[in-house]
């Protein structure tokens, strides 16, 4: 039978998105963008500093990168700890030898359990953001909004606390979002979201509680899904990192401005047979003139400026 006229007829049915959060736009018509000092390539690598519980729930689902086997699953519970004892020092050093700055997403519940390391991350001047209370506790639809309201608000508040930043950015564990959630990270004080990968490009969200401005954080490019998900080795995570920033800096000459987001996790890519492969394509990265590393709302100020 065919269908029904009415299937198709719904509050935001229109030209481009279904929906009122952002504007519909192809990248190549975008007015231009220009980094500070006329950099034609923004590079913004985000470290997940992350807080796995060993007795995880795994409600409504399982964490990403979270514990697999029965409790006590203590062989990963130790791997994730490692990155933050061991691995975290050795990606410090390397953005250091190729004046890379970073940004760091910590989970709140981390700040606690470690206040050595945060106290390191905050002396080093680099930018905190927000990764939610820890790994087991995501923003998901059917969260009750209160429960979701007190959720932000704590791991904001303990984050702030923790780091005496005014921490701005937010990335959900396991990326996930309620229907609810944009609009609390806003109502919170929250600037920019880095959970939505639908764009090479930040780009102006709306919600209920304001404006935020969506980072994409590419998941393309995450160390975890290049080298667990998809089974690559630390070399051919290397070559894709070399790959994408060859393509972009390219793009970057005849369009409107790029921006590289590399999405990096000590418990990776912080191992000793791997560090030297993140270290060849930094090398690559910091060899190329006119491109600006910069933290997370360092490139989303100069991004809403081009815009104004």
């Amino acid at each position: 039978m065919p269908i029904d006229p009415s299937y198709l007829e719904y509050p935001h049915r229109s030209y481009g998105m279904d929906h009122e959060h952002y504007a519909w736009s192809m990248l190549t018509s975008r007015s231009p963008v220009a980094w500070p000092d006329n950099h034609r390539l923004a590079v913004w690598v985000n470290v997940a500093v992350q807080y796995f519980p060993l007795n995880q729930e795994g409600k409504p689902f399982a964490p990403v990168g979270g514990m697999t086997t029965a409790y006590p699953d203590l062989r990963h519970y130790t791997l994730r700890e490692y990155g933050n004892r061991v691995g975290i020092f050795r990606l410090l050093r390397a953005f250091d030898q190729f004046a890379i700055k970073p940004t760091f997403a910590v989970s709140s519940r981390l700040a606690e359990r470690y206040p050595y390391l945060i106290r390191r991350l905050v002396e080093r001047g680099d930018e905190i953001i927000c990764h939610g209370w820890h790994m087991d506790a995501p923003h998901f639809g059917g969260l009750d909004k209160e429960d979701e309201a007190a959720l932000v608000e704590k791991s904001l508040r303990v984050l702030r606390e923790a780091t005496g930043q005014p921490v701005e950015g937010w990335l959900s564990p396991s990326r996930s979002q309620s229907e609810h959630t944009p609009d609390l990270l806003a109502a919170n004080g929250v600037r920019y979201m880095c959970d939505w990968v639908n764009d090479d490009m930040p780009y102006r969200f709306e919600t209920a509680a304001g404006a935020l401005t969506a980072m994409p954080l590419s998941m393309e490019l995450e160390d975890r899904f290049i080298i667990q998900a998809n089974l690559h080795s630390e070399t051919e995570y290397a070559d894709q990192i070399i790959d994408a920033f060859d393509y972009l800096y390219a793009e970057s000459s005849s369009t409107n401005g790029r921006m590289l987001a590399l999405s990096i996790h000590p418990w990776v890519l912080g191992q000793p047979h791997r560090i030297g492969e993140l270290e060849r394509a930094l090398k690559h990265i910091a060899g190329h003139d006119s491109v600006w590393s910069a933290g997370g709302m360092e490139i989303c100020t100069a991004w809403q400026a081009a815009q104004a």
